[in-house]
């Protein structure tokens, strides 16, 4: 988890790490219209709320639950009716986004931070439409942009618009920072998403600490490219966040083996540091739309019967 061992990333194509009004304004109705269905009740089934409480009674119908039968209102109407509940929902959803320049390299299936956006853009959809608070801190070397948990489906568009409109003011990444800084600003009990590929200094014993507080899920967005160096040949590479530049032959299969070996070294860290903290992950890879993992993240997690 170290900065370290930052693998070289190509260039970032400025053109790529704008979005436009109509992006945003796209990203905001798909997102809204995804949430529904199976992709709503897989978070819900993961988020859950603090119990059931009774709403209403009403006529039993065959292939209800007969546990809920409320005996004392059968005997006074002569028939069976059923106790009803809802689910008492008071949940914070806070998000924090890594929005460092490591995010925004080209790679063939575009950039991280539109997988890191879109999954964003779900999360918030989904914790609207289930009545739960959603915030988002934005990061990279500093705090970039705090937006406090709050509900509704005009904060999850708020949101969006928060997490792609204009350019970060700092450089490099400080999870370790912003960790801290929601440590000050939150309660007890948050669900925290840390959207990011993790690629900085070691945040190990602030993760832990927020593991301690809140139900953490650790969210690395990656791409195939980040654990196999294409045979390309002679390539310039660039750190996009300290500007550091060097010569790399991806043509010897020599060097392509050490960049396999040092990148599953490093991701197998990075995995054992969310084990050892007690932070549950999910990858988010450039390859596939971000609903598909987040939707079996959740049923996964579903069928294990825990949040």
């Amino acid at each position: 988890m170290a900065a370290s061992g930052r693998q070289p990333e190509a260039a970032p194509l400025p053109e790529e790490r704008r979005w436009s009004a109509t992006d945003i304004r796209r990203l905001q109705i798909l997102s809204s219209r995804l949430v529904t269905g199976s992709f709503a009740g897989a978070y819900r089934s993961v988020f859950r709320g603090r119990g059931l409480e009774f709403q209403e009674v009403r006529e039993y119908q065959p292939g209800d639950d007969v546990r809920n039968i409320d005996w004392n209102v059968t005997a006074r109407a002569g028939r069976p009716y059923l106790k009803q509940f809802v689910e008492e929902r008071d949940l914070t959803v806070m998000m924090l986004l890594d929005r460092s320049a490591s995010l925004d390299c080209h790679t063939p299936r575009g950039p991280k931070s539109r997988v890191a956006a879109e999954a964003c853009a779900l999360l918030a959809f989904a914790a609207a439409s289930s009545n739960d608070r959603v915030g988002l801190l934005t990061c990279t070397g500093r705090v970039e942009q705090f937006i406090p948990p709050a509900k509704g489906a005009r904060q999850a568009q708020r949101i969006v618009a928060a997490l792609l409109s204009g350019e970060p003011e700092g450089s490099g990444t400080d999870l370790a920072g912003a960790l801290d800084y929601l440590g000050r600003v939150t309660g007890r009990g948050t669900t925290l998403c840390v959207i990011s590929d993790f690629q900085c200094a070691d945040f190990r014993l602030q993760l832990a600490a927020a593991a301690r507080r809140h139900h953490v899920v650790a969210m690395l967005v990656t791409d195939p490219s980040d654990l196999d160096l294409p045979d390309l040949g002679l390539l310039q590479v660039t750190d996009p966040e300290t500007g550091g530049r060097r010569c790399i032959d991806a043509g010897s299969a020599q060097v392509r083996e050490a960049y396999r070996q040092e990148a599953a070294a490093r991701r197998s860290q990075l995995l054992h540091g969310f084990a050892a903290a007690g932070v549950r992950h999910l990858e988010l890879s450039t390859a596939e739309a971000p609903i598909h993992a987040l939707t079996c993240f959740f049923q996964a997690r579903a069928r294990q019967g825990r949040r």
